[in-house]
């Protein structure tokens, strides 16, 4: 049951003693797991209310409360952004509802983000490295989720297998995508604390400043590449090549040269995962929205070519013969051999050499077939095509540029109340 900001509002007061609000305002948040509110209280001071819409959904929010008590003050006082105090907490069953104390900024689109000159780009690349240059033992003291880089791409092979039993996903992404899990050398990385769950609505800007980041609740260690991906949405080449400039520069660790294939292959496969939960859900209109978006990003690659997400180019793919060369009147045929469709019934070929020779559509012995030159390397190999392709500036001697993917659509708040009325 989706709750009003209203309604949000009354559980605030039940969570934080003495809170009056006197403003209230839907937020954005992840709308299949989260009600959300900014409230306004007598004071002039903000806050911000979420409610989980489902047991899992509450599980991540009591995992951030746990995160957020792990930042110290003196890893607080390091980091070049704000991160959240919760200040209350109320349980309704088996769910809980948190009450933070609201951060200065507000959140801006993909879009508007990527518009911003290069000093908003230094704050959100700057703001990226903070992340990952944290230290380990805030993860492994929180006993918080830690992967190995083989351990992580195991995790996305597994996932690959769980969409690709949908019969949903097209054929081409499937074995795009396995042959980028399965080339060993793009794997190669140092693994460190990633948000996990980084994307423009945890974001919070003021002028052209970064100011916090939240939606702690999927902090582990893993793979950088997944506080990256986000980035593939923007149109904006410019914004995305100076965001991971900056990045590279504030990093303590050199990030290595792949990061920027892994991201565009996780903002890729990022849809089948949109898919799958869709279907779990039995969201019709998500699951439509999903396989469009997919069948977008399919022919998309068929055109342009796409992303280089491989290191390895990615093999061409099997070609079966339609029909077999016509067999000149002086070729003996074997014995034993059956009559084409174009034989008479006494064996004898047509007049003309060179009649069309129709195949059986269930079972033909193969005929003499001239041998087919292999493909030449260069023709195998699945580079991208757009002729816009800029540096990658994490690689100096990568051409690599970010293809545009398409995020998940986030419902905006008149949408949501339209489609619970």
């Amino acid at each position: 049951m989706r709750r009003t900001p209203i309604e949000l509002a009354a559980v605030a007061t039940a969570a934080v003693p003495g809170l009056t609000p006197t403003a209230v305002a839907s937020a954005p948040d992840d709308p299949a797991d989260f009600d959300s509110a900014l409230l306004l209280d007598e004071e002039g001071k903000r806050w911000r209310v979420r409610a989980p819409k489902h047991p899992e959904a509450s599980t991540r929010l009591e995992t951030e409360f746990m995160i957020l008590r792990a930042f110290a003050p003196a890893i607080r006082a390091e980091l070049p952004f704000q991160v959240p105090h919760v200040a209350g907490q109320v349980r309704q069953g088996a769910l809980s509802t948190f009450v933070y104390s609201n951060l200065a900024g507000t959140t801006r689109s993909i879009e508007e983000l990527s518009t911003g000159n290069d000093t908003l780009a230094r704050e959100i690349g700057t703001a990226l490295a903070a992340v990952h240059d944290l230290p380990l033992s805030l993860v492994n003291n929180a006993d918080l989720p830690s992967y190995t880089a083989n351990e992580f791409r195991q995790r996305k092979l597994n996932e690959l297998d769980q969409a690709a039993t949908t019969g949903k996903i097209p054929p081409a992404l499937l074995r795009r995508w396995e042959h980028a899990l399965e080339d060993v050398t793009l794997w190669r990385f140092n693994p460190c604390v990633v948000h996990g769950d980084l994307h423009e609505d945890n974001l919070l800007v003021e002028g052209d400043s970064v100011t916090a980041l939240t939606g702690w609740t999927d902090l582990r260690i893993g793979d950088p590449a997944d506080d990256l991906a986000w980035l593939v949405a923007s149109n904006e080449q410019g914004f995305v090549d100076s965001v991971l400039r900056h990045y590279k520069e504030a990093r303590r660790e050199t990030p290595d040269p792949h990061v920027l294939r892994r991201a565009s292959l996780l903002a890729e496969f990022a849809l089948a995962q949109y898919l799958v939960k869709a279907l779990a859900a039995s969201h019709t209109e998500m699951i439509a929205e999903a396989e469009q978006m997919l069948a977008t990003l399919a022919e998309d690659i068929a055109v342009h070519g796409g992303q280089a997400i491989s290191v390895e180019p990615l093999p061409a793919p099997a070609t079966s013969v339609s029909a077999v060369p016509p067999v000149p009147s002086s070729s003996p045929q074997s014995e034993g051999t059956p009559q084409t469709a174009s034989e008479g019934s006494d064996g004898t070929a047509p007049t003309s050499d060179m009649a069309p020779v129709t195949v059986p559509a269930v079972t033909v012995t193969p005929l003499p077939v001239a041998p087919v030159p292999a493909p030449d390397a260069q023709d195998q190999a699945d580079t991208p095509k757009d002729a816009d392709s800029t540096t990658n500036p994490l690689d100096s001697a990568s051409t690599d540029t970010i293809a545009v993917v398409p995020a998940p659509k986030r419902e905006t708040p008149e949408e949501r109340n339209s489609r619970a009325e």
